[in-house]
């Protein structure tokens, strides 16, 4: 039977090892979802707006190593889900993003949701291509398959004129084979070998996947060797982390913390970030970046090489012996009393089950929780990676797409849920095992300080903009309002008991906990 451009879309995405989108679909994208009937082996999970589909297909990509496609409608509908592509793009995830788009005979026509889809994905995507004929489309997506899996990994668009989609004359694509990642040149890791040697103030700064066990150990060999200092940039893609595992200490996230900590270092040796540490935004009188002015940068990797290798290239170029990973420092107990963030990360510690992923959207009142978790069982932590907010929710609910039968705790701030709130639906449609944190403070607390760090003088109306009083949102009505079930915390008495409930339970579970 003849096979039109949507089901060579679906054929081609199952060979090239593709088999889970998260959609929002519409009239343009009615073809494919038919093809999802006729073609089986396509798990579709529906996000009841897009920033949940960008967001989720970032955090299932994070955690299962290979990308996941999406379905988003017309260029509108691409426009809703570009902050968590933005997120997405700084952690170099691997994502075939699919946007239906007007048949190309009626693009001229100009209807009401023709735009400029191809320029908007351009800021947020490493490879853009609108295909233009049905027998062409299974070639275009394993090209996108391809872009989006060499390294470091990329977010991948293609564009789908609902025609090429409808139209016979579809040919599915074999899979094309990936580069892989270059290897740092030998040279390179003497040189660096030879900055080591001298004993100056030196950090490294670790990205992407050298913040996984092997080269962790691999760092914390250069580190016990040389006396380098060992730094993660302040949001990553993922750190495996816990008990057992080699700590690593992220960048603060405040200017005036992160200058203090980097007080002196001489050199920056880049491993995988892109550049040294630099602030959030810019404030009077306060510098842009965190290292010292006169530190000189070095780079041993770039994002697109084997980090992994590279690193232990330079712990061998240095003849580093192996070092043990920390002893516990203590058994962790749950803490009591009064909600603090340190108390409530000396409960996550104790609390957290083995082979929990973290996702941190914890913004004013998270920082503190994720040196507090250092000890905790085997875990992973996944950030937002962009600044955009409204990630935490999405990104748990494709990590537990990804992971299913492992905890996922989502860490959020009261305001940036509700961005992405809708993700609480598809959590409980799909069943997934996420236990969400809301940290109620019921204001914008993130942005009181930075009133403060920017030298502005605040009035009522300026203080009024940031409060989220009036009325107080009610989150535990909320997540039941969409089929999850939750409970509400003041104390850590309260908090620890609703804790360990979501964790001994299959499904979606929401805490809201009422903090000062």
């Amino acid at each position: 039977m003849s096979m039109n451009g949507a089901e060579s879309l679906v054929h081609t995405l199952l060979a090239c090892g593709v088999d889970t989108c998260f959609a929002n679909p519409g009239t343009s994208e009615m073809h494919f979802v038919a093809a999802l009937d006729r073609v089986p082996g396509m798990r579709c999970v529906l996000g009841l707006f897009e920033g949940v589909v960008t967001g989720a297909a970032d955090g299932y990509a994070r955690m299962a190593g290979k990308p996941a496609a999406t379905l988003l409608h017309c260029g509108p509908g691409l426009a809703n889900g570009l902050s968590n592509l933005h997120n997405g793009r700084r952690a170099t995830t691997m994502m075939v993003n699919c946007v239906g788009d007007q048949a190309t005979h009626h693009r001229p026509l100009d209807a009401p949701l023709t735009a400029d889809t191809e320029g908007w994905a351009r800021g947020v995507s490493g490879w853009v291509r609108t295909a233009s004929r049905a027998g062409e489309v299974g070639a275009d997506a394993a090209a996108a398959v391809q872009a989006a899996r060499t390294a470091p990994g990329c977010i991948a668009t293609l564009i789908l004129p609902s025609d090429t989609c409808w139209n016979p004359g579809g040919v599915p694509a074999a899979p094309l084979a990936v580069p892989p990642a270059p290897q740092v040149a030998p040279h390179t890791i003497q040189q660096i070998a030879r900055l080591l040697r001298r004993g100056e103030p030196t950090m490294l700064l670790l990205a992407t996947d050298t913040l996984r066990a092997a080269p962790l150990a691999d760092a914390h060999r250069i580190a016990a060797a040389t006396g380098a200092q060992i730094w993660a940039q302040n949001s990553n893609r993922r750190i495996e982390r816990g008990a057992g595992r080699y700590p690593i200490d992220r960048v603060a996230y405040g200017i005036d913390v992160a200058v203090k900590d980097l007080e002196g270092i001489k050199n920056v040796v880049l491993v995988g970030a892109e550049r040294p540490p630099v602030g959030f935004f810019a404030y009077p009188n306060k510098p842009g970046l965190m290292t010292p002015p006169d530190a000189a940068v070095h780079v041993l990797a770039r994002p697109e090489h084997d980090l992994p290798a590279a690193l232990a290239a330079l712990a061998d170029a240095l003849d580093a012996p192996a070092v043990p990973p920390p002893p516990r420092e203590k058994v962790p107990q749950v803490a009591r009393g009064a909600v603090t963030a340190e108390r409530l990360g000396a409960s996550l510690c104790a609390l957290l089950p083995e082979g929990a992923i973290v996702t941190d959207e914890g913004v004013s009142f998270g920082g503190p929780i994720y040196r507090a978790c250092q000890d905790a069982a085997p875990h992973d932590w996944i950030s937002i990676t962009g600044g955009a907010i409204g990630d935490g929710i999405p990104l748990a609910t494709g990590a537990a797409v990804a992971c299913p039968g492992r905890r996922v705790v989502n860490l959020e701030a009261d305001g940036s849920a509700m961005y992405t709130l809708q993700g609480l639906w598809t959590q409980a449609r799909e069943n997934l095992d996420v236990t969400t944190i809301i940290f109620a403070n019921r204001r914008y607390a993130i942005l009181l300080a930075e009133l403060a760090n920017v030298g502005a003088n605040p009035g009522r109306t300026a203080l009024d903009m940031l409060d989220l009083s009036r009325p107080a949102l009610d989150f535990v009505k909320l997540a039941d309002g969409m089929g999850v079930a939750g409970g509400r915390a003041e104390t850590m008495e309260q908090f620890n008991d609703l804790f360990a409930q979501s964790c001994a339970r299959r499904g979606p579970f929401l805490i809201e906990l009422l903090i000062p």
